[in-house]
């Protein structure tokens, strides 16, 4: 009788050694937010999967007179242009109704995901439990497998309704990051307003690869 030889692999030999960090974008106003965090992360060398929401498309189209592509293909090139990083690190975009992507599964495993910016119609169906398109499935499967995730929202001022969605996302595990800026790094221009945002939300999922001025004392 020969031996049995198991087929399964040897504890996290199969695992990259860098899972892939979802970036979720939004039809909120700030998607610079997004460009800016898709080229460090890139010129880190992460992975990133990119999903857009359809509000996204017409968010573009009116802030900044572009049109995002709709083929996963023409989009990750999209964004590496926009970015400035053509070749460095990993984007796969997705179709943001391709609820049958690896993303949509708890099984497909990641270091967590950002929603950036996030928009209150977004905070509001992942506070309860709704999931329409792939975006609002992969921050689903975040919250249920007890995975990071962090929630950009760019919305000023805040209504109760708002607050109430944002308190029970909190609650349920995940890290709210609002889009503001501080002043202490003496920030020069846009791109630094920008950057102390992008900064601070991916140190919620233990990522420091922006070069910022943190908080320092004289001693």
């Amino acid at each position: 009788m020969g031996t049995f030889k198991s087929q399964l692999p040897t504890p996290n030999s199969q695992l990259p050694l860098n899972k892939p960090l979802i970036l979720g974008v939004t039809g909120a106003s700030g998607l610079i937010y997004a460009i800016r965090a898709v080229k460090y992360l890139l010129a880190a060398d992460y992975q990133i999967e990119l999903v857009a929401s359809k509000s996204t498309y017409m968010v573009f189209q009116a802030e900044d007179q572009i049109r995002l592509p709709s083929e996963p293909e023409e989009q990750a090139d999209f964004w590496r242009e926009l970015a400035g990083v053509p070749t460095a690190g990993k984007l796969r975009c997705h179709r943001w109704g391709d609820v049958g992507a690896n993303i949509a599964s708890g099984s497909y495993r990641t270091q967590g995901m950002i929603i950036m910016p996030c928009s209150m119609s977004t905070v509001g169906k992942l506070a309860n439990g709704l999931s329409g398109d792939l975006l609002e499935r992969a921050a689903d499967v975040q919250l249920k497998e007890g995975r990071k995730l962090v929630i950009v929202p760019r919305e000023t001022p805040f209504s109760l309704i708002h607050l109430r969605n944002l308190t029970a996302l909190a609650e349920a595990g995940a890290a709210i990051v609002p889009a503001c800026p501080a002043w202490y790094h003496k920030p020069q221009s846009i791109d630094d307003l920008v950057d102390f945002v992008v900064a601070r939300a991916l140190d919620r999922l233990d990522i420091d690869c922006i070069p910022i001025n943190r908080w320092k004392t004289d001693s």
